[in-house]
């Protein structure tokens, strides 16, 4: 037995493993241990091997099938893992191999707790045939069985091609190494640009096109070690299964903590920008934002804080990038982050200062009704605490989709900067008083007058809290005391829709 586990050790044997030391890639096995707290991984399916007959590989019966799976810990949190071996057979999709990784899926799903696997793997092994494509669809069936359930994370730290790159696409979050992670559906091999050298296989699929393009990667790690960091800082926000509660932190950070900082980062001029980062950093505890999707569709801010020791999932227009307007790619990723939250119980917090949805053909063609709409359908949906600050514009159906007090948001207020209407002053002075702009004498002297009139009337925050479209309208730097209060109260929050099998959110 001890010869039999030193061969499934040894992986593809120690000329392929010092191949890949060579490109500076770990193997299977030394990720996991990496990833993993020391002496806590046990291994599941060691002796495993494929069932293929053809192509002599009945010669060559790898005790593993090139992947590793078990369960271990990470700093004391008990998950399911898989680690591709890139070492036997390119670490391949098999049908043993495939049927491996969805046992310790299925494994993790019983148990509920969460599920780390790392992929470094060329797609599916020709040499199986259809048998690789059977257990490729059960993994994949049962990784869609537990979206939802239980968090699972992909660490994609080699080149990943074909089915294995969709399964990663299941997953929760998408690591992607920033030197040899790469994704592709297609195999470079079968890409024009590829194989007529216009491209490279980094720049069709690798971490900076997946972390700025495609939003597949919601973030880059800078090394093994650091991809191992990565998952361990996620797995701190998030429960172990859905109905579970987020991990709360002891946090030195006062909970009455007033921050005057607020007062002067929102400019006079409202077509001035400013960083909505630096607001999230003032307000969350010791300053820590760990924002997801950096990158892509950067006019909108997604992440997670900690208010208190409670974690909170941040969803925030920033005025620095398109004044903040919601667009397409803006509005996927804030939407697919919201109901992340929702399904794991984190609340969330929104930032509003939003003029409106991107115009123009690009956005009207592309389907931005349907997209925007996404978002909106996400925060309606959800039913965890949903907090909402506006910092300055919130304006027409844009606002709507920015979690709103009518899609059941739970706390909303303003600060005094707020304006909240159907458009900005000067577009809806430019509509209503046509005529009497134009026969003016002084035109732009009673535009003036008009926009000072219409915002009096219509943009002042205290207008909305009148008909208790806001909770209140604050002073910023009271802000991070009043939303951990509002969340303590609705830590007991239970909201319960009427049945049906499942909504048709407009994917």
């Amino acid at each position: 037995m001890a010869w039999r586990r030193q061969q499934a050790e040894s992986g593809g044997g120690r000329s392929k493993v010092e191949g890949l030391r060579a490109e500076g890639r770990g193997t299977a096995r030394e990720r996991l241990d990496s990833l993993l707290d020391e002496g806590s991984f046990v291994e599941v399916d060691t002796f495993v091997t494929h069932r293929n007959q053809e192509f002599n590989l009945h010669m060559h019966p790898f005790e593993g099938d090139g992947v590793v799976c078990g369960h271990g810990s990470i700093d004391g949190r008990r998950i399911f893992c898989f680690s591709q071996d890139f070492s036997v057979f390119g670490g391949s999709m098999g049908e043993m191999h495939a049927l491996k990784i969805s046992k310790v899926v299925e494994m993790a799903e019983r148990a509920r707790i969460p599920l780390v696997g790392i992929w470094d793997g060329g797609g599916q092994r020709a040499h199986d045939g259809v048998h690789s494509l059977a257990g490729t669809g059960e993994l994949l069936d049962r990784l869609v069985a537990c979206s939802g359930r239980i968090p699972m994370i992909s660490l994609v730290l080699g080149p990943v091609v074909g089915v294995s790159a969709l399964a990663a696409g299941l997953t929760d979050f998408v690591v992607l190494g920033s030197e040899h992670g790469q994704l592709f559906l297609s195999s470079p091999l079968e890409t024009e640009e590829t194989v007529t050298a216009e491209l490279t296989p980094a720049e069709l699929g690798g971490a900076e096109v997946h972390a700025s393009r495609s939003g597949i990667a919601c973030l880059i790690a800078d090394g093994e070690e650091d991809a191992a960091n990565i998952v361990s800082e996620l797995l701190s926000f998030l429960p172990d299964h859905c109905l579970a509660e987020p991990p709360e932190l002891a946090s030195p950070d006062d909970s009455e903590r007033e921050c005057p900082e607020l007062a002067t980062i929102v400019p006079d001029d409202p077509n001035r920008p400013y960083d909505i980062t630096h607001i999230v950093t003032a307000l969350a505890d010791d300053g820590r934002f760990v924002e997801l999707f950096p990158s892509y569709a950067e006019n909108i801010v997604v992440g997670f804080a900690r208010l208190a020791g409670c974690p909170v999932g941040i969803v925030a227009n920033q005025p620095k990038v398109l004044a903040g307007c919601l667009d397409i790619d803006a509005s996927i990723k804030a939407a697919r982050f919201i109901r992340m939250c929702d399904c794991f119980n984190i609340p969330l917090l929104t930032f509003v200062d939003v003029p409106g949805f991107l115009p123009g053909t690009v956005q009207e063609w592309g389907g931005i009704i349907r997209h925007g709409a996404k978002l909106l359908y996400a925060y309606a949906e959800a039913t965890v605490p949903k907090l909402t600050v506006v910092t300055r514009k919130a304006y027409g159906g844009a606002y709507l989709a920015m979690s709103c007090k009518h899609l059941r948001s739970d706390y909303n207020v303003a600060w005094p900067s707020g304006e909240l209407a159907v458009m900005g002053a000067e577009g809806a002075v430019a509509i209503i008083h046509r005529r009497e702009l134009k026969a003016a004498e002084d035109s732009a002297a009673t535009q003036a007058d008009l926009v000072a009139d219409y915002k009096r009337k219509f943009g002042d925050p205290y207008v909305a809290a009148k008909h208790g479209w806001l909770d209140d309208v604050i002073e910023p730097a009271e802000t991070r005391i009043r939303l951990i209060r509002a969340l303590r109260l609705l830590r007991s929050k239970r909201e319960l829709r009427p049945p049906r099998k499942h909504g048709n959110i407009p994917l």
